[in-house]
């Protein structure tokens, strides 16, 4: 028993499935504004939450796999699961096979319109890992990732595309990516040495800052945005917009290109927050309206 909880520890440390927390609240997020007035059929909900996790899990999967060389030449990352020899590599590539068919599994029970991107998304989820080796813009594809993710789960419930949820698509984009700037920042001298590129490794830190701080503030507008379009919306989601901008300038307040010490505060902590923040509002969101339109 012990060697098994051991193996599924190693497994989760693998894809940080605590990371999952990034993504998964604004999936059902976008699964909440999308449904209006009333509430998420429970099976589509189960089918988000099941392709997010496995879509993720796979990503995450295959980049530590063709990463495996690179995180064990960085003393940042060499203690990594596979980098660090503690997990056979064709022991990774049966979870990231397994989470690919649960992704594509789920979203078979999804609108056509889902089934239709699945290619795309899977696409984008494999190619991440390698554009680092030739472009500055992987911050951009992360952000891709994440926000078709969230597009995902709106096509979901209306089986359509709007522009509102393109607008929550790019909102994640640029909230990714501007938080992958800043913890970039920290590998920008192996970066160099090992021709890895990043925004911070092709324009410095100091302008990379500035970058993240200005994606920041393209989140923070899409998703006030939203919320002059969508009726149904009311207090807590301009609640749940403050508390981005609120937490977006406490992150920025904790690094700055002379002081990356917090680093890890700005980028685990304060977006966990964020995401989870967001998620609840937008549910106290839904629960005084219907409870409003029964009365």
């Amino acid at each position: 028993m012990a060697t098994v909880l051991k193996k599924i520890q190693l497994y989760a440390d693998l894809v940080k499935f605590e990371h999952t927390i990034f993504a998964l609240p604004f999936a059902l997020s976008a699964v909440l504004l999308a449904s209006g007035n009333q509430w998420p059929h429970l099976n589509v909900v189960l089918w988000v939450i099941l392709a997010m996790v496995g879509g993720r899990t796979f990503a995450m999967g295959l980049n530590r796999i063709i990463d495996r060389q690179i995180d064990g030449a960085n003393p940042r990352t060499c203690n990594r699961v596979l980098a660090a020899g503690k997990m056979k590599a064709v022991e990774a590539w049966l979870l990231t096979i397994i989470s690919l068919c649960l992704m594509v599994f789920s979203t078979l029970h999804l609108p056509t319109l889902c089934i239709q991107l699945l290619p795309l998304a899977i696409f984008i989820l494999a190619v991440y890992s390698y554009v680092k080796r030739f472009s500055s813009f992987a911050h951009f594809v992360l952000g891709l990732a994440l926000g078709a993710s969230t597009v995902g789960g709106w096509i979901a419930v209306t089986g359509s595309l709007s522009l509102q949820a393109i607008a929550f698509g790019l909102a994640i984009l640029f909230w990714v990516a501007g938080f992958d700037i800043i913890y970039a920042c920290q590998d920008v001298s192996f970066d160099k040495e090992y021709g890895l590129f990043s925004i911070p490794v092709t324009w410095g830190i100091k302008t990379g800052l500035k970058l993240s701080r200005l994606f920041h503030v393209l989140t923070v507008l899409l998703l006030c945005w939203i919320g002059f379009t969508l009726p149904h919306l009311n207090f807590f989601y301009g609640l749940a917009v403050g508390l981005v901008a609120a937490m977006l300038v406490y992150e920025h307040s904790l690094v700055s290109h002379t002081d990356l010490t917090r680093i890890n505060e700005a980028f685990f902590t304060v977006n966990g927050l964020i995401s989870i923040g967001v998620f609840c509002f937008i549910l106290l969101n839904k629960i005084l309206l219907i409870e409003y339109l029964l009365r």
